[in-house]
């Protein structure tokens, strides 16, 4: 069974989305407690977290699965594989049809392969998973024109700042997200932008492209004292800036605004107690649906691709199901063939070339009872013809 559990934007503000993320890692590890669950795929990004579970022992009635926290979505089977498809396409996204979101996943797959936790079935699924969401780009037009959280944090600050030009803007973190903004800031005649890294040289290849200055992280009082906007979007675990901190710079905060688009965020919300204009994740959502009603269109066609190819990848998992069967039954064929071969070459022990000319023949033999035996499995297995496929099972069983 495929499980998936999940929270995202659709159903939790930022705060929420907090608490519950603790809430899935939690349920996670008492289910692998509970069920050793081996193979595995976590995906965490400022809109979701995510875990996709492949384990046939974990039953749909678990009582850990009636979990007390309604805002955590469990899906199973059919239901977690669809809604994978649809987010790699950019349709469950807050910024619909935003590309990032297919880079996330492809790195989440990447981190479980590495850490030995990514099998044979989520591998299948995730890489089917992208393969659609990059078909999906490539024939429709979801994904054109689009805006990325980054360049939707540009448009709420123009939205409240008015025109940036002239602007002193300081950009926190220059992971992923940092430079979604800097890319959208790059297209301003902004008056100096200022980029701080926890690992400074990050930091310093991020300014050089935007013709920005790279800062230590030191010294971000000063150049707090000195921002008209702050964008900041780091991986720390908790707030790097509060009210406490502010308040040790001089300055007149009420002319200052700063758009927190990190999770778990960075800005504490005291700091709107001393003027900052603070706004976050939630914050976007105007601009999210502005983008939506603009590629609504698109949605029927990008879910017909999605319902093809996801009949394909049920075809997939059928012919997955007969090919243990059908191993055993070549295993068994080669000692088979092996086996006579021996007998026959005794026998033919004082003719010149026969041991080369029987392998040949014996395998020859072998390969084509056995392409038509599988051919015929594996229609039967697309068919869902289960007379035939337990027919095949109760022959070929050769424990």
């Amino acid at each position: 069974m495929i499980l998936n559990l999940r929270v995202d934007h659709k159903i939790a503000d930022i705060q929420s989305m907090e608490n519950i993320s603790k809430d899935i890692d939690e349920l996670f590890w008492r289910l692998q407690e509970k069920y050793s669950i081996g193979e595995y795929i976590e995906i965490s990004t400022c809109n979701r977290k995510e875990y996709y579970i492949h384990n046939d022992y974990i039953l749909e009635d678990d009582e850990l699965l009636s979990h007390e926290n309604q805002s955590i979505i469990i899906e199973y089977g059919p239901s977690a594989v669809i809604h994978l498809l649809r987010m790699t396409s950019g349709l469950e996204s807050m910024i619909v049809g935003e590309d990032q979101i297919l880079g996330q996943v492809k790195d989440s797959k990447k981190k479980a392969n590495k850490d030995h936790h990514c099998g044979r079935v989520l591998d299948t699924v995730f890489t089917k998973a992208i393969h659609v969401g990059q078909v999906v780009r490539n024939k429709t037009n979801i994904n054109k024109g689009s805006v990325s959280i980054g360049s939707a944090a540009i448009d709420l600050a123009e939205k409240h700042m008015g025109n940036l030009d002239d602007k002193s803007v300081l950009v926190i973190g220059a992971g992923k997200m940092g430079k979604l903004v800097a890319k959208a800031l790059a297209e301003k005649d902004l008056n100096a932008i200022f980029v701080a890294n926890r690992t400074y040289y990050v930091a310093v290849e991020l300014a050089k492209d935007l013709g920005g200055e790279a800062i230590l992280f030191a010294d971000l009082e000063k150049y707090l004292a000195e921002a008209d906007l702050v964008i900041s979007a780091t991986s720390a675990p908790h707030t790097i800036i509060d009210k406490n901190r502010l308040l040790t710079i001089d300055r007149n905060y009420d002319g200052l605004m700063m758009v927190d688009i990190a999770n778990p965020r960075d800005i504490s919300d005291d700091v709107s107690e001393i003027g900052v204009k603070l706004f976050n994740i939630d914050d976007l959502r105007e601009i999210a649906d502005t983008n939506t009603q603009l590629r609504i269109k698109e949605f029927g066609e990008a879910e017909n691709i999605i319902d093809d190819e996801f009949n394909l990848l049920k075809e997939s998992f059928k012919i997955m199901e007969v090919e243990d069967t059908l191993a055993s039954l070549r295993v068994s064929m080669e000692e088979i063939r092996q086996r006579e071969t021996q007998k026959a070459r005794a026998k033919l022990s004082d003719v010149d070339g026969s041991a080369k000319i029987l392998d040949n023949l014996t395998n020859s033999i072998v390969n084509k009872i056995f392409f038509d035996i599988s051919k015929k499995v594996k229609n039967a297995a697309k068919q869902e013809d289960k007379d035939i496929l337990e027919a095949v099972e109760y022959i070929f069983n050769f424990d």
